[in-house]
């Protein structure tokens, strides 16, 4: 017996009854009325001018820091794309074995959390903007480099073979072949990068690099709940809004050779995206100059520590089974909460449209809502854990999936779901065999996807909720142990690249 495709997407939502029987005794009887403050807060936002001021700014760095980091991270990607591709390769040289190397190489920064990098760079360039941006630059470029890479070497080749067989050079016919089908994926992939470029510039001010992760941060401590709904109600409208503009660019560029276009409207679509991105370059420029970025200040690295033998004892003498098993079990929670849960409570939801719309707002604020800061308001109420850690981690990546879900099935068809209607079905029943059933194996994909990529954000939440490698980093960084942090690295970026692996196989599987 197997489980039908529409249940399977509910399978991993089991976890909520061991979660259910746990929490009651992780909470610690205190913080409600704190918890109480802060939704409350929510609608009475703080409309001080000065506040607000102090908001924008933080909000114009954050702003700013994403851009730059997302505008260098693609260009970098494309670069780095193109140079590990096997396509690429094959066509100029007749062997694909430096696409190999520099696949296996790019590996290593992508499989670190832009957070680490963030705070590895703080420690060794001092605290300046441009570490911001290169933590996102680091492993966004690696990231975008694959994703580029992997969609060369999955284009037909046969326009290529075509144009080498008539007598064009190599490079000339490599972009003549591959840069129309390319360009729709590239619009779509670097679209969804800004969206996590402006998510990575909060998170990294949470942890002191400026912005309005920063402001974030201090008005949750300091318990200002209104001043704090005022900097998320202000984040919320840039990422809406973000949204919206990608959204309508996909429309407009990155669908048209779905549709067969003419060759003259694919010619018009490459030369707005060429004027556009070269608009881009002055306003790039200015807000980097804004920003006080000083290319020169990179440079000037302090020097690391000298790491002896008794040093490297004591690292490998910490308790890493129980800390890569802590941060293997928060994982898995947390994949099954976010994967699991956005079609449940979708389908809760399915008879009333305020609560959709209801629904569709909390999952936004789970989407903008650093996960650090989730944990820090958890514990107001529960004592910190793994299942703590799993619940703030949960909650932000349920809103990125309940997005993606929401998404697909507004496209799905509606005629099966209507017809099920019309025999008499209840309205969730249609929803889940209805529209779950065509989308259910690409929504379980990419939630393998999300799982890999929740393995490498366990060590944001583990910073906070004291759990998993995250918080033996933490403790390693205070104390300048830089032994110690070299090995978390390493098996921090190992356990990423298993997971990376599985991912992939998992989602080829159920694709």
């Amino acid at each position: 017996m197997k489980v039908s495709a529409p249940l399977q997407v509910l399978v991993p939502a089991a976890v909520i009854l061991p979660l259910a029987v746990v929490l009651p005794g992780l909470c610690h009887g205190g913080g409600w009325e704190l918890i109480g403050a802060f939704a409350a807060g929510a609608l009475q936002p703080s409309l001080d001018p000065i506040v607000l001021a102090s908001l924008f700014r933080g909000l114009g760095v954050t702003v700013g820091v994403a851009l730059v980091g997302w505008a260098l991270s693609l260009l970098l990607g494309l670069v780095l794309g193109l140079a590990s591709s096997r396509l690429v390769w094959t066509t100029l040289l007749g062997g694909a074995w430096p696409a190999e190397l520099l696949r296996r190489v790019l590996a290593l920064p992508r499989s670190v959390h832009e957070l680490i990098w963030g705070l590895l760079l703080l420690q060794v360039l001092g605290l300046q903007p441009a570490v911001a941006v290169l933590a996102i630059v680091i492993p966004y470029g690696a990231l975008v480099a694959r994703v580029i890479s992997d969609q060369l070497d999955a284009l037909p080749d046969q326009p290529l073979q075509a144009l080498l067989a008539a007598g064009s050079n190599g490079p000339a016919a490599l972009i003549s072949a591959i840069a129309p089908p390319l360009l729709p994926g590239v619009i779509s992939y670097g679209g969804y990068r800004l969206e996590c470029a402006l998510r990575s510039a909060t998170l990294l001010g949470v942890f002191g690099l400026g912005g309005l992760g920063n402001e974030l941060l201090l008005t949750l401590q300091s318990l200002e709940f209104r001043e704090l709904w005022s900097g998320l109600w202000l984040l919320l409208a840039v990422m809406l809004g973000l949204e919206s503009l990608i959204r309508g660019l996909r429309q407009r560029w990155g669908m048209a050779n779905r549709f067969g276009r003419s060759q003259a409207g694919v010619g018009r679509r490459g030369q707005e995206i060429t004027l556009l991105a070269l608009a881009l370059v002055p306003l790039l420029i200015a807000i980097a100059r804004s920003l006080g970025i000083d290319p020169a200040a990179l440079l000037q690295w302090q020097a690391l520590p000298p790491m002896d033998l008794d040093h490297w004892r004591e690292a490998l003498a910490l308790p890493w089974g129980r800390m890569i098993s802590n941060t293997l079990g928060l994982t898995l929670l947390a994949a099954c909460l976010a994967v699991g849960g956005a079609p449940l409570l979708l389908l809760l939801v399915a008879p009333w449209r305020l609560g959709q719309l209801l629904l569709r707002l909390v999952w936004a604020l789970g989407r903008l809502w650093p996960p650090p800061l989730t944990a820090l308001l958890l514990l107001f109420v529960f004592k910190p854990g793994i299942w703590t850690a799993a619940l703030a981690l949960g909650f932000h990546n349920l809103g990125i999936l309940g997005r993606l879900l929401l998404e697909g099935a507004e496209s799905c068809s509606d005629g099966p779901e209507t017809a099920l209607r019309g025999q008499g079905v209840g309205p969730r029943v249609a929803l889940l065999y209805g529209r779950f059933s065509g989308l259910a194996r690409s929504y379980l994909a990419y939630g393998a996807y999300r799982s890999d990529v929740i393995l490498r954000e366990t060590v944001v939440v583990g910073l906070m909720a004291g759990t998993g490698l995250g918080s033996q980093l933490q403790e390693s960084l205070s104390s300048f142990a830089w032994d110690q942090i070299a090995l978390l690295l390493v098996v921090y970026a190992s356990l990423t690249l298993v997971g990376e692996d599985l991912s992939d196989r998992a989602r080829r599987r159920l694709l």
